[in-house]
């Protein structure tokens, strides 16, 4: 049963912001807060050439902004159905130290 009430955080830098769509596949508005991933930057490839996607560098002076959720873990299988394939999730450290997970093309 605990897993049923686990939290899980989610670095979110796309249409997961949105509120529209956060209500279409969470059923409530999130609030969460601004973090950063560090080493990352938004590929110019984009997943349906319309999604963005994260692309790893290496460079420490690359970084992307983003805002972080806290999901249940039902809601955090809702996210995964709305990525779907072309998306993999993974676990990643965010600059504030915090461990979230992060979507980005497979």
């Amino acid at each position: 049963m605990q897993r049923a009430t686990a939290t899980h955080l989610l670095f979110t830098y796309g249409t997961l912001q949105e509120q529209d769509i956060q209500l279409g596949v969470f059923s409530r508005a999130l609030t969460g807060f601004e973090d950063e991933l560090a080493q990352y930057v938004v590929s110019e490839k984009k997943v349906a050439g319309l999604y963005p996607t994260l692309q790893h560098t290496g460079n420490v002076k690359d970084n992307i902004k983003g805002q972080v959720y806290t999901l249940t873990h039902q809601e955090l299988q809702k996210a995964d159905e709305y990525e779907g394939e072309a998306y993999k999730r993974i676990q990643i450290e965010l600059g504030s130290g915090r461990n979230a997970w992060v979507y980005i093309s497979k």
